[in-house]
């Protein structure tokens, strides 16, 4: 029942950042162990993303990617990096996402209602339905050339 709500929310959402095209801001983080990095599925929408969300009103986005993936997926995050701030218009709005790097973290495994599953993949073997943007991310990452960046999504 949550699921569906949470579909409803989303296609909702999607009609008015269509009409409306809003400037958002959000966070993505690439939690990374053994080689491997956790990717979640929504339940309000397909594919394989990076854990992350909206950054609130009176935070910063080091806070917001903080929150976020401990809401999402139950992570402790210690040391964190700006891997980059992007660009994304796919779903209508302006949006500008802040990913983050991190390592050092302690995973409970406890997930939010909108997480219908999280899981560890290798940077060389991801997912077929992982989303375009969370690729080049990743991809950015496994290379190992680790300076902040600004792009499109």
């Amino acid at each position: 029942m949550i699921r569906s709500i949470y579909r409803i929310l989303y296609l909702a959402a999607s009609v008015y950042w269509s009409l409306v095209r809003p400037v958002t801001l959000g966070v993505r983080v690439i939690l990374e162990r053994d080689g491997k990095v956790l990717l979640v599925k929504h339940t309000y929408r397909d594919g394989w993303f990076l854990p992350g969300g909206g950054v609130k009103r009176g935070e910063t986005l080091e806070q917001a990617a903080r929150r976020e993936v401990s809401e999402e997926v139950g992570v402790q995050t210690k040391t964190m990096c700006l891997h980059g701030v992007y660009f994304n218009t796919s779903e209508y709005k302006s949006d500008h996402i802040g990913v983050f790097s991190c390592a050092d973290f302690v995973l409970s495994g406890k997930m939010d209602y909108e997480i219908a599953c999280c899981a560890w993949f290798s940077f060389d073997k991801l997912p077929v339905s992982t989303g375009d943007g969370t690729k080049r991310r990743l991809m950015e990452y496994a290379s190992g050339k680790h300076a902040a960046r600004t792009g499109l999504w």
